[in-house]
């Protein structure tokens, strides 16, 4: 199915928005309404993340979201120009630990990894591409 793109502010008040359209074009790929909800959490994270890191606040860049939707489900990209960071660098959180013993970050990422089918990065050239994929079924 055809592409779509979609320009936002980099602004907390963009995220509604956003969801909108992420469960209307996942409702379209067919995802069952539990992985809806796991689409719209990583996709409100993945944009909370670069206002708050790569924008470092409100109002400093844009964000543009392109959705397709693939045959076995959607593909969505992130994109921003903001600062980049390596998603590599950042470990896994203990779950298991105490709150009191948690570091503050590396949450998001985690849950953006347990919600998606595939996760991936790219950073060139200025510019980060965030790509997350969902299957309508599990992929082997």
């Amino acid at each position: 199915m055809p592409v779509a793109s979609y320009t936002f502010p980099g602004q907390y008040t963009s995220l509604p928005e956003i969801a909108g359209i992420i469960k209307s074009k996942s409702l379209e790929a067919g995802l069952s309404e539990t992985s809806i909800d796991e689409v719209e959490c990583a996709v409100d994270e993945a944009c909370s993340n670069v206002i708050e890191h790569a924008y470092e606040g409100e109002g400093k860049g844009e964000i543009l979201i392109t959705i397709d939707l693939i045959s076995e489900g959607i593909k969505i990209t992130i994109t921003d120009h903001g600062k980049s960071f390596r998603p590599d660098d950042i470990a896994d959180p203990d779950i298991n630990a105490p709150l009191s013993k948690r570091k503050a970050s590396g949450l998001g990422l985690f849950m953006m990894k347990k919600c998606m089918d595939q996760v991936s990065f790219d950073f060139h050239d200025g510019c980060n591409k965030l790509t997350l994929t969902k299957y309508r079924m599990p992929v082997n």
